[in-house]
């Protein structure tokens, strides 16, 4: 599941158990996209806890205006690029779109993406009948999840753009008692993304596993970028929930080592960075 860098800092592997122990101790959590092995190598070396291979890769890798396009091939050719940069941060990957639109196509992407690209984790989006049948058929298997709730990417024609989700009563109760759900479906992990810095806080109390914020509040648990995003070269506007660490550094390393300072010490993200 991890290979040799003889550059990375000297700790102990992150594990699902490890992540859980911070939620409890209230240590931050710091995730961080990556695609290659480049990039994963600066993400190991400055410490970050968990790498994700997101599908955003089909819009800031590929140019693709979702990520919609995304394969499951796509998806084991990018994962087992970063795991050769990794030796101790963990590695979660997205399942892409429909490749877990039922436990058996889900358990079968899950194959791929661990035993032949090497992830640890693999991260779901949504919390319907379907998708709960599945993170439950994957953990059963001892197949960690990472659920997504709020701004889900890959239900960008259904909410009719990138959207922040949860702003209504109906809304927001319908994302909470989904968090809840992925949670009893077995998920260990809950990326919430967009969704109001109140009810990120609210779903971040409720849940005993770890929850990951991008465009969620302060109160979560730990916080996730695109890396592109944090790093001030994706094209066009960046979200309103990044920051651009590279700005005012000298390389790539001192913007992701400020990014991890920032979110370990609360300092990011600040109230600019999150919705009401």
């Amino acid at each position: 599941m991890y290979v040799e860098n003889a550059s990375a800092p000297a700790r102990k592997p992150v594990t699902v158990p490890s992540l859980h122990a911070m939620k409890a101790e209230g240590r931050k959590i710091v995730m961080l996209t990556a695609y290659d092995a480049s990039f994963a190598t600066q993400v190991e070396q400055a410490g970050v806890d968990i790498a994700l291979v997101g599908d955003s890769l089909g819009m800031v890798v590929q140019g693709h205006r979702s990520t919609l396009p995304v394969t499951l091939d796509q998806m084991v050719y990018h994962t087992a690029a970063v795991a050769r940069g990794l030796s101790t941060t963990l590695l979660v990957t997205d399942v892409p779109f429909l490749a877990d639109r039922d436990a058996a196509y889900a358990l079968e992407a899950g194959a791929r993406l661990v035993g032949e690209a090497g992830a640890a984790m693999l991260k779901i989006e949504g919390a319907s009948p379907h998708i709960l049948e599945a993170i439950h058929a994957l953990t059963e298997r001892v197949i960690p999840v990472c659920a997504h709730l709020g701004l889900t990417p890959q239900s960008v024609h259904k909410f009719g753009g990138f959207k922040i989700q949860g702003r209504e009563h109906d809304a927001a109760e319908r994302v909470y008692n989904e968090a809840l759900a992925v949670q009893d479906a077995g998920a260990d992990l809950l990326v919430l993304e967009g969704v109001p810095a109140a009810l990120g806080e609210r779903i971040t109390k409720a849940l005993k596993i770890p929850v990951i914020g991008i465009g969620a509040g302060p109160q979560c648990d730990g916080q996730v970028l695109v890396i592109y995003d944090m790093l001030g070269i994706t094209p066009g506007k960046r979200p309103k929930f990044s920051k651009d660490f590279l700005a005012g550094r000298q390389s790539v390393s001192e913007a992701i080592a400020a990014y991890a300072a920032d979110v370990r010490s609360g300092a990011f993200p600040a109230a600019e960075h999150s919705f009401n």
